[in-house]
Formats: C-alpha cells, structure tokens, sequence
C-alpha cells in the first residue's frame, strides 16, 4: 500500500466522486459559486466534495448531478466507463452510498449514462429503517420490488405497505421514503430509477 493513501473504500470513492464533480464543473466553466447557486449545495459542501474529504449523501449527489447534468452513475460509479457492450460489476464492488447502525444499505449496483439515465440499486433496511427521499427532477421514475421483509412505501401525502414480492412504481418528482415495516426483522428491496433527457440548464 501506498504510505499516506486509505485503503477504506468509502474514502476512495470520495475522492473518485470529488475528481468527477470538479471535472464536470470546469468543463462547463462554472466557478464553485456558480455550481452553488444551480445546484442548492453550500459552497463550503461542494471544497469539501472535490476535495474528497467527505462523503456526500445521496441527496447532494443527486443534486449535483442534476445541476451537472451528468447523471449520478458518472459520478459514483467506479466500474468501466461503458465503452464495453456488457459492465460487469461484481458483488461487493459497489461502496454503499447510505448505510445505519442497524444494517441498512444503500448500493447503486449498475447505472447508464445521460440523456436519459437508469440506475439501479439494492436497498437493505435494517430493524426500523427509514430513509426520506427527497423529491427528483420532474419526470422521474421510481420502480421498486420487496425481495424480503415488509416496506412502507409513502409517496407524498399516501402510504402503501409492501411485502415480499410485492412491487410498486411511482412519481419519483414527489417526495419519498421508504421505511421497515418490523422492528426485529430486516427488509431488502431493488429499486430502478428512470430520468429523462437529463441534460445542464443554461442561464
């Protein structure tokens, strides 16, 4: 190993993601101030994301890539470009980008590329589980399958409860979570996200 550089995977993947947002921001000649104001993240949030410091959540990553216009995978994902015709990633490749105390994860296990962006992931929710989902970028998708356990699923003012097998699809532009029903058992579920035509709002 390299003196001075971590072997956690979490924190390559931050610098990886870092690298990437930075990239794509000098690319489009926009200042830190400029990728602040389109995409609603603190200044101080995107030095420390191109910097590789932290680990944003899912929630900045999205609004970021939205604001980039490049879509999450090209940010998170550390596999081969897409040039091949098939991309393999193998299990336990992909670092979670949300993880609990009790287990839950959060792994974008496969992705596509603008203009219009796929990505799919594997949703694990440990005993009492939530996550709040913020509202995407109209024209969002959102399909999920339950594999195992039971999922609340509440879009906007509406609840459905899930069990396995069950699955559900839903406007992805309104605010979401996605919660485990059991407080002893764990849940997991995929979850494809579809975005349309994803392309950089010019001012």
């Amino acid at each position: 190993m390299v003196s001075g550089v971590s072997s956690d995977p979490a924190a390559a993947v931050a610098r990886t993601i870092g690298r990437r947002v930075r990239a794509s921001r000098v690319d489009l000649g926009w200042t830190l101030d400029q990728l602040a104001q389109r995409s609603g993240v603190s200044r101080r949030m995107l030095v420390n994301v191109e910097q590789g410091s932290t680990n944003p959540s899912i929630a900045t990553l999205l609004r970021l890539s939205d604001a980039l216009g490049v879509g999450l995978p090209a940010l998170v994902d550390t596999a081969d470009d897409g040039a091949d015709a098939v991309v393999i990633h193998r299990d336990g490749d992909a670092t979670a980008m949300w993880t609990t105390a009790a287990g839950g994860s959060a792994v974008m296990v496969a992705g596509t590329s603008p203009p219009n962006v796929t990505e799919l992931w594997d949703w694990r929710l440990g005993a009492g589980d939530a996550y709040g989902g913020e509202a995407h970028r109209a024209g969002t998708r959102e399909l999920l399958l339950v594999l195992s356990g039971t999922v609340d699923l509440v879009v906007g003012e509406s609840e459905h409860r899930l069990k396995a097998g069950d699955s559900a699809s839903f406007d992805g532009a309104v605010a979401h979570s996605y919660r485990n029903a059991s407080g002893t058992r764990p849940a997991r579920f995929s979850l494809v996200v579809f975005e349309p035509a994803l392309t950089v709002e010019q001012p």
